[in-house]
């Protein structure tokens, strides 16, 4: 499963607080995190996760986070 979000994450600190607290939930998944892009992607691939999981994590932490469909093929 991949999933791609929005969000409004600007330094550098806050993705790797972000990354590194994810990791710790999802050890096994790629997660990254990309700061160039002017919507500040938040990629995730994994196993298994909900949705909403993901975006209530960053919320949380105060950032807004918005799931973009995605199609691979």
């Amino acid at each position: 499963m991949v999933a791609i979000f929005k969000t409004n994450v600007k330094h550098a600190a806050a993705a790797m607080n972000i990354l590194s607290q994810l990791a710790y939930v999802y050890p096994s998944f790629k997660i990254s995190l990309d700061l160039e892009d002017e919507d500040k992607i938040l990629r995730v691939e994994g196993n298994s996760f909900q949705l909403e999981d993901i975006i209530f994590f960053l919320l949380n932490d105060g950032f807004i986070c918005v799931h973009l469909p995605y199609d691979p093929g």
